[in-house]
């Protein structure tokens, strides 16, 4: 790999200009495009330090063996030239959310005679429509197969159709009403477009106009007496409202937009993208890929919209609806203005680009963000259920952390609270790289209260190594032979009987002194490794070590550090959500007469949270065990005597019903 230094442009030489630069490796073959405001400030920051680099991006600025830069008048010009280079290069060192493979499109070949339809995957030829791209391929397929009962276009391929004409005899689907034969004549070139038409129409969204021209023509044959006639469009009709009824309705005011999330972590980036077309979900699709560089959401979202509206401007006649008239985002991209206006440009209309802060469309926005955290989720429990790719992962702490063997089982810590109340902390488990969660463990802190991380990590680690100690003591004296894991009694294992190889905890160097001091007073300090993981840069800080280790940003070993961290941070805080909604209940419930712990206890377990306790009936509520009517009355007066007040969104100023 070349150094930096090496091709690093002379001091004063690069200009203060807004611009675009390219970085190529040593063959001329550019990996990297990027645009910056001001190009010496940016070109600058790759030829810092390395070691405070993104490692993705000390690879690129490794690889490449020469940089160039063209300067530009504004914003816009660098985003088009950004976007040009990134299309003509290909660049492998910018993030890709393509995938042809995955995502099948629907095409009308609009330039034939006799168009037909058909789904398809990859590249587009010049003079045919396109709809989609589509999540699966298997949904678009049924659903033109139940719209050619209503217009029943060709479908079939040229050869099929040139066979067809030639034995002047159609093909099973003219016969069975699914097309209209025009490789017989049997409907003239003419009329054939005007049902591949509303066939359009319908894909496009507009399906009102449709159904209601099908109701004109079913009436109109009925009053004829052409009672057949009208018995097929009948059918029609009821295809129709199927095949619609399959798209749920979304926003009321029949809104073209496409709707975009994305759900990060410092190595990858999910993005989901739903197509509304007059108010329906018409399409959806989801990417992950590595992220490039430390990059903030607006760069992701700029990324992602100059890619995914790539094909527009080498569409010819459907750019309109490769680009709609609006396009909801998660945050504005980082280009601001300069991004709506290169949009409107692709599309030749007006593109409204923008973030909803409230109503059907922030609703829709959060179900998108919600499909991008599954997506990312599933993403990382296929990478994690991978063996061989555990084995690098434990194999790299090993070297990492200098074990004498594969940290087979891993605890990790986490403590949480909210200011000082109700402290609580969790260790999970990972065995062979995998949660066990039958050995996850909650803990209260109980001998202090108050707002202290390190006090509370030194009380969890005393309780769960001293139970060891305890455990390994009683074993002991059972057997001779070697520890016994099991209770001999039950012959269930015993809960804190196996040490681990390795404990991380949450937090950088004061976490891990604190652990640290715990294992030295306990005397396990060199049969248990230690090391802590911080958030701020992903740091793995190890004991009595003066400076953290850095992990590349792609190893298996921090990625598996990080699953850990993030599995103890949520069952912490699932735990201290539980405790402070029970604990709100019983404040709530204290002074109703009646009503002892083990009635709260019931309550809670019955109705879950304050808030359903809060909307139950007296009805309701006497029908929990224990309960009647007149402790129930006394309940729902005790509940309606505290009722939250109003609370203000500080983001957008609504004003919110106050909550529990």
């Amino acid at each position: 790999m070349a150094d930096p230094s090496s091709y690093r442009p002379a001091p004063g030489t690069i200009p203060t200009d807004p611009g675009v630069y390219r970085f190529s490796d040593a063959h001329g073959q550019v990996i990297y495009v990027g645009k910056a405001k001001n190009l010496r400030q940016r070109l600058n920051s790759y030829f810092a330090d390395p070691a405070n680099l993104h490692f993705r991006t000390q690879t690129m600025v490794r690889t490449a063996a020469k940089v160039e830069w063209t300067v530009v008048q504004n914003e816009l010009e660098s985003l088009q030239l950004e976007y040009t280079w990134i299309q003509q290069y290909d660049p492998r060192f910018n993030v890709k959310y393509r995938d042809d493979k995955s995502y099948p499109w629907l095409c009308l070949t609009w330039s034939d005679e006799y168009p037909r339809v058909f789904v398809g995957r990859g590249s587009k030829r010049k003079g045919y429509r396109y709809f989609g791209p589509f999540g699966q391929a298997w949904a678009i397929r049924e659903t033109v197969d139940a719209l050619l009962h209503v217009f029943p276009m060709r479908s079939c391929s040229t050869g099929v159709f040139n066979n067809a004409k030639s034995a002047g005899r159609p093909c099973l689907l003219g016969y069975i009403g699914k097309c209209s034969a025009p490789c017989v004549g049997r409907i003239s070139p003419e009329d054939h477009r005007e049902i591949v038409e509303d066939f359009a129409s319908f894909m496009a969204g507009r399906t009102g106009q449709l159904t209601r021209k099908l109701e004109r023509q079913m009436t109109q044959a009925s009053e004829n007496l052409e009672f057949e006639k009208a018995a097929v469009l009948r059918d029609s009709l009821t295809a129709l409202k199927q095949a619609t009824e399959k798209n749920a309705i979304v926003l009321a005011d029949g809104t073209d937009a496409d709707v975009i999330a994305l759900a990060e972590d410092p190595l990858e980036v999910a993005v989901q993208i739903f197509n509304v077309r007059s108010g329906r979900v018409r399409g959806q699709r989801g990417w992950v890929a590595d992220r490039a560089d430390d990059g903030d959401t607006a760069e992701l979202v700029e990324q992602f919209l100059l890619q995914i509206y790539a094909d527009a401007r080498t569409a010819d006649t459907e750019v309109a609806s490769a680009i709609p008239r609006e396009v909801l985002v998660p945050v504005m991209p980082a280009s601001g203005e300069a991004m709506v206006q290169l949009l409107r440009e692709e599309r030749g209309a007006h593109v409204n680009l923008h973030v909803p802060q409230r109503g059907d469309k922030r609703v829709l926005l959060d179900t998108v963000a919600k499909n991008a955290a599954e997506s990312l989720q599933q993403h990382k429990m296929k990478r994690a259920s991978d063996l061989s790719t555990r084995n690098r992962a434990l194999e790299q702490l090993q070297a990492t952390l200098e074990l004498p063997t594969a940290p087979l089982r891993i605890e990790c810590y986490d403590i949480s609270h909210l200011q000082g109340t109700e402290v609580v902390a969790s260790m999970v488990v990972f065995e062979d790289g995998l949660p066990r969660k039958s050995e996850y463990r909650r803990f209260v802190i109980k001998s202090f209260e108050g707002s202290d991380d390190l006090r509370a990590m030194k009380e969890v680690l005393t309780r769960r190594f001293r139970r060891l100690l305890d455990d390994r003591a009683s074993m002991s004296d059972e057997a001779e032979g070697g520890p016994v894991l099991v209770d001999a009694t039950t012959g269930a294992p015993r809960k804190f009987a196996y040490a681990p190889h390795l404990v991380v905890v949450d937090g950088g160097e004061p976490q891990v002194a604190a652990a640290a001091e715990v294992l030295e007073e306990l005397g396990l300090a060199d049969e248990v490794a230690l090391c802590g993981l911080a958030k701020r840069l992903e740091e793995v800080w190890i004991p009595d070590e003066e400076y953290p280790l850095i992990l590349p940003r792609s190893s298996e070993g921090l990625y598996l550090l990080q699953r850990l961290r993030d599995e103890a941070h949520r069952f912490a805080i699932t735990h201290h959500r539980g405790r402070r909604s029970k604990a709100m209940v019983e404040s709530v419930l204290d002074d109703v007469r009646g009503l002892g712990e083990t009635r709260r206890k019931a309550l809670l377990k019955h109705f879950g949270s304050l808030r359903k306790l809060r909307a139950a009936s007296v009805e309701e509520i006497a029908l929990v065990p224990g309960f009647g009517p007149r402790l129930a009355a006394n309940v729902v007066e005790a509940l309606g005597a505290q009722q939250p007040g109003e609370a203000i969104n500080m983001t957008t100023g609504e004003v919110l019903p106050g909550r529990p």
